[in-house]
Order: C-alpha cells, then sequence, then structure tokens
C-alpha cells in the first residue's frame, strides 16, 4: 500500500485534526500504532510539525470524513511518492541517536539472542565488531550500557524489528507461539514511567509559581521588606 511522503509528520497533522482512530492513522501512515500512540503523548524524540495531507494532494477531506464516521474504514492515499530505498550501505542514524545504538543493540541480544549480528547491523545500522563487543561484555562503555527498546529510542520501526524476529525464527525453527512476548510490556513500562516524570514536572511547576505568589503578597503587605 502507497504511504504518504512524510509519515510521521502526516500522522502527527491527523492526530491533532481529526478524530480518526490510531488504528486508521497507522494504517494509511505505514506507522506502528504506538508510534502513533507516542506522537500523541508527544513523547517523540522530536516534536514534529504536521504536515496536512489534504492540501498535499495525498487524500481527500471526504475520505478523512468517511474515516471519521467508520471507526472501521481503511482511508485510499490518492497517489502514494515513489519510494526511494536503499539498497546497500549501513542505515543512516542522526548524530543525535547515535549515542543511543549500544543501548538499543544490548536490547536485542537479550530479547531476541536468535537474531543475527549481521541483521541487527543491518536494523540498527552498525558494525558487527560493535556488535561482538557488546555480546562478549568487552565494549568501552560496557558499564554505562542499558538495554532499551530499539524502536522507543527511534533507531528503528516496529515494523522492521518484527519483521527482522520473524525472519530469525523462521531460521532458528522457533515457532511463532515461542517468540518473545516481554516487548509490549517493556514498551508499556516506558510509556508509564515517560507520564510519571510529565506529570511530576508540573506538579513542581506549579509548586514554584505558588511558592513565588506567596512570597510576592508576603512582600507586599509588609511595607519594611519593600
Amino acid at each position: 500500500m502507497a504511504q504518504p511522503l512524510m509519515p510521521h509528520a502526516t500522522a502527527s497533522w491527523m492526530v491533532d485534526n481529526t478524530s480518526l482512530s490510531f488504528e486508521q492513522i497507522a494504517e494509511f501512515c505505514g506507522l506502528h500504532i504506538l508510534e502513533i500512540q507516542a506522537i500523541a503523548d508527544d513523547m517523540a524524540a522530536t516534536k514534529l510539525t504536521g504536515r496536512d495531507p489534504v492540501r498535499t494532494h495525498e487524500v481527500t477531506q471526504e475520505e478523512i470524513d468517511k474515516g471519521q464516521a467508520d471507526p472501521n474504514y481503511r482511508l485510499k492515499i490518492i497517489k502514494g511518492p515513489e519510494q526511494v530505498r536503499r539498497t546497500k550501505g549501513p542505515r543512516y542514524t542522526p548524530v543525535s541517536k547515535r549515542q543511543d545504538k549500544p543501548d538499543g543493540i544490548a536490547w536485542i541480544i537479550r530479547n531476541h539472542p536468535e537474531i543475527t549480528d549481521g541483521a541487527i547491523g543491518l536494523l540498527i545500522g552498525t558494525t558487527r565488531t560493535t556488535i561482538a563487543a557488546i555480546r562478549d561484555r568487552s565494549h568501552w562503555n560496557i558499564a554505562n550500557i542499558t538495554p532499551k527498546d530499539p524502536v522507543t529510542l527511534g533507531l528503528t520501526t516496529q515494523r522492521e524489528l518484527d519483521a527482522a524476529v520473524a525472519k530469525a525464527a523462521k531460521a532458528a525453527g522457533i515457532e511463532p507461539s515461542q517468540t518473545d512476548t516481554r516487548l509490549e510490556g517493556d514498551r508499556e513500562a516506558l510509556l508509564a514511567s515517560l507520564r510519571a516524570e510529565r506529570e511530576q514536572q508540573a506538579r513542581d511547576a506549579e509548586a514554584a509559581l505558588r511558592g513565588e505568589a506567596t512570597d510576592a503578597r508576603a512582600l507586599f503587605d509588609d511595607p519594611f521588606r519593600r
């Protein structure tokens, strides 16, 4: 199925400007539903600027209206752009995320040991030497490496990770029912932690504002402190 030219920016616009379900947005943009949830919760790595797919002639307003009226309706893109894919060479990772690679590698090694080093390298965009160093714990920074979900870190997409897991499981002769199910638990725990942190920051800010207001009233009431 064709996808919008900028799926994450399009998803951000749809979350903010429509009542489409997360499933409908994920299907239209070719993303995982948890990525849509992260965008809706403002937990994405960067705050996205929405891209209106109606103005860019990728979908009609009538099509969006149909989707809003029926949660089971699948939106149809008018015309998808040509998808340009890299056929060789390592995956490009933004500089801001490169420091997270060891954490993502460690997570895959811990949760999906059936995935080969070559597959991990293609998935995250790293070298076999780095993967081997993390695997045998000889990496120079091993003491500070904490396994973290590479999808949450923005190093890969959920679909690519799922495909790599399925391929490795098939090669290893692992039945689908035997595949690791800890992914969802880790994701939910991280989302809960981020929500709690955001709520605590809001409470701290409110407390600081109340403290400033109290100090101001005390100064106004006490003429000797002016």
